[in-house]
């Protein structure tokens, strides 16, 4: 089924297969869903975690057969719990955090980059094609992204970080992977200059012929890809129907689910699952000190004219060009407008929606952002509470207290071990190396670590190269000439 469209050219089509494989659609555009599907959630509400996303994927009418999607959903046998791989903790009456880190990396990512990196394998198998996958990371979709394509056939990896503005337990993630399709570099920059020139590379025509030349087709794995959209639906319906079990309010009623966010994709997720007819209420964006979302959501201005980006006790959202609002400007006011927002993004980095848009982005979204100093006290506050949070969820926990929602989910994105200097910090306002504030933090909870973070320190690093946005492109196709490195 050709059930999907370019975002900035409604006239492309194609399938679910040739989206994942191949994201970038005309005019710099993205893929997305054509139609939306709506669905009686009610005669959901028992289903276990693998047939909801069989029955979604099904309603979204992907056409995977049954054997590959089967196969694809055996990634969360690899979770804490795999009839539950995004548990509900309900911290008071009316909120309930969903911890979206049980995964290998121990971060929201694993949610749908655990599954996705099965499925392009199968689907590239299935084509028998060879891809080389760029993904640019903020700090944790490289970790999840290089955990899933890990020595997989005919799959070359490439992902570039922003060298010093990761946390060190993220960097350790991807800098002591091993296995010899995956590459890895730190560059000189931040995020958004990383996801810029893996943005530039997807439409570099030289570039994609030169690696044609290598016999390699050209992909990605960031959420410019709809494969990773897909499984990032689910953990929103599963949380919104484990809300209505465990607090026995009745379905239907309106559930505002908050959400730290950067690049967007996690509340497209919550956006495509509310818009199928999911009962929540209004998502909410948490913002940190890098406050582009929060204020487009509150003024319908998009300006990144003035900015530059500010390094925070959340680099995760430390982002300014935010990828997947461009599939929301689609939804809600189709290609052409997307088209015209995007160019003037481009050229003269602003754009600006008018008060009807403005009202109508605002039914779906509030907004608001967190101060690094008011993070700090939150996590601290829910330490001394025996409670573990990271910065990221500090910023939810911030915006739940600002904008004082009554039914709430809060998405905790990250687990603790991954920014565990900042914990530390927010508690004793003292400085130390992530191994030292994991053990400190291990001995004053009275907590067991998880052991993908724990064997990361006794690691070798393989992985040191920093390069300029400029050799990026070069040392990319130097990757491909030169024979497999088998680090074993």
């Amino acid at each position: 089924m050709l059930n999907f469209v370019g975002t900035r050219d409604s006239s492309q089509n194609c399938d679910f297969k040739n989206a994942v494989l191949n994201p970038n659609a005309n005019f710099g555009g993205l893929w997305t869903l054509k139609k939306i599907p709506q669905i009686d959630f009610s005669t959901y509400q028992n289903l276990d975690y693998k047939t909801l996303c069989e029955k979604i994927f099904q309603a979204l009418d992907l056409n995977l057969n049954s054997k590959i999607l089967d196969s694809v959903l055996n990634a969360y046998e690899s979770f804490d719990d795999k009839t539950n791989p995004a548990p509900l903790n309900f911290i008071q009456k009316n909120l309930a955090i969903q911890e979206l880190y049980h995964g290998k990396t121990r971060a929201f990512k694993d949610m749908a980059l655990a599954p996705f990196g099965k499925l392009f394998s199968l689907l590239a198998k299935e084509k028998k094609e060879k891809y080389l996958i760029l993904t640019a990371t903020s700090g944790d979709t490289g970790p999840a992204t290089l955990e899933s394509f890990k020595n997989l056939e005919n799959i070359e990896v490439v992902c570039l970080y922003p060298k010093g503005g990761t946390s060190d337990v993220q960097a350790l993630q991807m800098t002591t992977q091993d296995a010899s399709n995956l590459h890895v570099f730190g560059i000189e920059g931040n995020f958004d200059d990383a996801q810029g020139i893996l943005k530039s590379l997807i439409q570099d025509l030289d570039f994609k012929n030169a690696l044609q030349e290598k016999n390699f087709l050209l992909s990605a794995a960031n959420s410019v890809n709809f494969g990773r959209i897909a499984f990032q639906i689910i953990y929103h319906i599963w949380g919104y129907l484990c809300y209505i079990k465990t607090s026995k309010v009745p379905f239907g009623t309106p559930i505002k689910t908050i959400i730290p966010s950067g690049n967007f994709g996690n509340a497209l997720g919550a956006f495509f699952a509310k818009k199928m007819g999911l009962p929540l209420d209004k998502i909410i964006i948490a913002s940190n000190p890098n406050n582009i979302l929060s204020d487009f959501i509150n003024t319908g201005i998009y300006d990144i004219s003035y900015r530059s980006l500010k390094h925070t006790y959340s680099p995760a959202m430390d982002i300014l060009k935010s990828s997947n609002i461009e599939r929301i400007l689609f939804a809600l006011f189709g290609d052409q407008e997307t088209k015209k927002f995007m160019h003037s993004l481009e050229t003269k980095q602003y754009y600006s929606l008018n008060q009807t848009q403005l009202k109508t982005l605002q039914e779906y979204f509030e907004a608001t952002y967190c101060e690094d100093e008011k993070c700090l006290e939150i996590i601290k506050n829910f330490y001394d509470k025996n409670l573990l949070i990271d910065p990221h969820t500090a910023n939810a926990i911030f915006a739940h207290q600002q904008l004082s929602p009554k039914e709430s989910i809060i998405c905790s994105t990250a687990e603790w071990s991954k920014f565990a200097p900042i914990v530390i910090k927010a508690v004793t306002k003292k400085q130390s190396s992530d191994k030292e504030a994991i053990e400190k933090i291990l001995k004053d909870q009275n907590l067991n670590l998880s052991p993908h973070i724990e064997q990361l320190f006794a690691k070798p690093i393989y992985h040191q190269e920093v390069l300029k946005i400029s050799e990026v492109k070069d040392k990319i196709l130097q990757c491909l000439n030169s024979t497999p490195n088998t680090r074993k």
